[in-house]
């Protein structure tokens, strides 16, 4: 996956609470096993009109967001049930960071497995950032992984807490396969002492005797 380090881009404020993964990604789009296309699904119900034309008075379609890299959210972003889709749609859609109150856990974990960063801040900071985006067209922010920040090009600067080992994860680009992967070399040595390759045995001689 993608690698994140630093990132600047334009912020879609998305202003719904308690956001379900099932409405991010509807049931009938789940047969798909590869995560390319889900951008197009993303709050599907929501998005589209019948014969999927775009709602006008949806915010992924208002033609200010277009272009939009980080999705802006209220509290229990990700609620409901367990799909890994909903991170992709999110990541295929093109948001590298999304930024609220609270996330349920599993989206949370799903996020960073994906290459987004999801960040969680204080309340009224959201609603600061949520201010900011909705008076202010063309609003950016520049968001720094190394150092935990968040600015604009205004007053505004920000600090977040992450776990060590999701910062890590994002920072190399790496999902919980090619964390293990890195210890490969531990794991094979691992493997010689306590599992050593069986010795060679003479094979068995299944014949009969010949009667004289």
């Amino acid at each position: 996956m993608q690698p994140f380090t630093r990132h600047s881009g334009l912020v879609l404020p998305f202003d719904r609470v308690d956001v379900d993964t099932d409405q991010m990604v509807p049931k009938q789009f789940l047969k798909s096993q590869t995560k390319e296309g889900y951008g197009r699904i993303l709050f599907y119900d929501w998005r589209y009109l019948p014969g999927e034309k775009p709602n006008p008075d949806f915010i992924l379609n208002e033609p200010r967001y277009q272009g939009a890299s980080i999705l802006l959210t209220r509290r229990n972003f990700g609620c409901g049930s367990s799909r890994e889709h909903a991170a992709w749609a999110v990541a295929d859609y093109g948001f590298r960071a999304v930024i609220g109150p609270s996330f349920a856990d599993i989206f949370f974990k799903n996020c960073a497995m994906n290459g987004i960063l999801a960040i969680t801040l204080p309340e009224e900071q959201v609603d600061e950032l949520f201010r900011r985006a909705q008076s202010t067209p063309g609003y950016q922010v520049h968001v720094d992984l190394p150092n935990q920040t968040i600015r604009d090009d205004k007053d505004l600067e920000l600090k977040f807490e992450i776990d060590d080992f999701r910062k890590q994860a994002l920072l190399k680009g790496l999902d919980e396969i090619g964390l293990t992967l890195e210890h490969d070399s531990d794991i094979s040595a691992y493997e010689r002492a306590h599992h050593p390759e069986p010795t060679q045995q003479s094979p068995v001689d299944f014949s009969y005797p010949v009667a004289s």
